[in-house]
């Protein structure tokens, strides 16, 4: 059930008499997951503050939410943070949000750069949303960590490392003649070939299984493969979350 955005202000807004509480980073608060990932995440009440990296200085309007400016590559010259949970996502921003022109959004291959300076901030739980085009990576690498920079990820000695891969459309082409046009509707008869668990889900979803996998992960890596984000978003999200995480 979608949240009312009033009461995820309000829940951000409130002061918690909990005792000491994580601090959130969020590299990435761009695009639909972006965004939904914020509300929900900012909304649980369950961190201190939260920082969003941004380009440029903002004005967030949420208590205990802030923009921190970050320079100009090269990441390791970057001012720390002190945060204890980190969330990195790609979704790219868009370009009619005139808050999200002004944030920050890491590219791939600033991935590692950007964990290894996180890991020195004192962050000891990685978050990693990582979208891939449905049906071009093989099962055993679905399930496992798919490149080099993952496995470097896992060697800077996070706590908790989670990764979600979510399924996401493939980028379209342009097409600037007849027959180019011709080839691409008749090989179009494909995508329905794509397995039904690859296929894109709604950022809302993934952003409410990333938030509990958040709540209740273990130490150790921990990689959400397509069809058990597919699953989630099928039905109960905190029952799935608890069977990948083996939490009770």
């Amino acid at each position: 059930m979608r949240q009312d955005p009033l009461q995820v202000l309000q829940a951000a807004s409130r002061s918690t008499a909990k005792g000491a509480q994580p601090r959130l980073v969020i590299a990435g608060a761009t695009g639909v997951l972006g965004n939904e990932v914020m509300r929900r995440l900012v909304g649980s009440g369950r961190y201190a503050n939260t920082q969003v990296l941004a380009r440029e200085p903002i004005t967030t309007g949420v208590r205990r939410v802030q923009a921190t400016v970050v320079p100009e590559p090269p990441i390791a010259d970057w001012p720390r943070v002190q945060a204890e949970v980190a969330v990195v996502l790609f979704d790219p921003p868009r370009l009619f949000y005139d808050r999200e022109r002004a944030l920050w959004t890491p590219a791939p291959e600033q991935l590692v750069a950007l964990a290894r300076w996180l890991r020195a901030g004192g962050v000891r739980t990685l978050a990693v949303v990582l979208p891939h085009a449905p049906g071009r990576l093989p099962d055993a690498l679905k399930r496992g960590l798919a490149n080099l920079d993952e496995h470097a990820l896992a060697a800077l000695g996070f706590d908790c490392l989670l990764i979600v891969r979510s399924a996401q459309k493939p980028a379209e082409a342009p097409r600037r003649n007849a027959p180019s046009r011709l080839a691409h509707w008749m090989l179009g008869i494909f995508k329905y070939m794509i397995p039904s668990s690859e296929q894109p889900v709604r950022a809302v979803k993934v952003a409410e299984l990333l938030a509990a996998a958040l709540r209740i992960a273990p130490r150790g890596i921990h990689v959400a493969a397509p069809e058990l984000v597919w699953e989630a978003a099928q039905g109960n999200t905190q029952q799935v979350a608890a069977r990948w995480l083996g939490a009770r």
